[in-house]
């Protein structure tokens, strides 16, 4: 099952606190971007996030699920409603989020 267009624009309107978050569609899926690091994806109408220690100890009790088929397991984001705990993971997220790889 591919995500929805309209859940897409929910979570960028929750997340549009935040400076150079951008997004890319993938398959019927869209990986989410901040300030060009992967941060996660949104997969079957799911926000998930890479499972980094700081998405971690913000989200101790999140559940752990795979995108698809084959991937890591990553960490699904339940607090979507709350735009100021969306901009704190993502900033407490970021550095430890693996830079780009560049392009050959």
């Amino acid at each position: 099952m591919a995500s929805s267009k309209e859940y897409l624009d929910f979570i960028l309107e929750q997340l549009s606190d935040l400076d150079d978050i951008t997004y890319k569609a993938m398959m019927g899926e869209y990986i989410i971007y901040y300030r060009g690091k992967i941060v996660g994806g949104i997969y079957d109408d799911r926000f998930l996030v890479k499972p980094v220690e700081a998405a971690v100890s913000m989200m101790p009790d999140a559940e752990s699920e795979l995108p698809y088929e084959g991937a890591k397991e990553m960490l699904m984001v339940d607090n979507v409603d709350n735009r100021s705990f969306l901009r704190e993971l993502f900033d407490a997220m970021y550095d430890e989020l693996p830079a780009p790889k560049k392009r050959k």
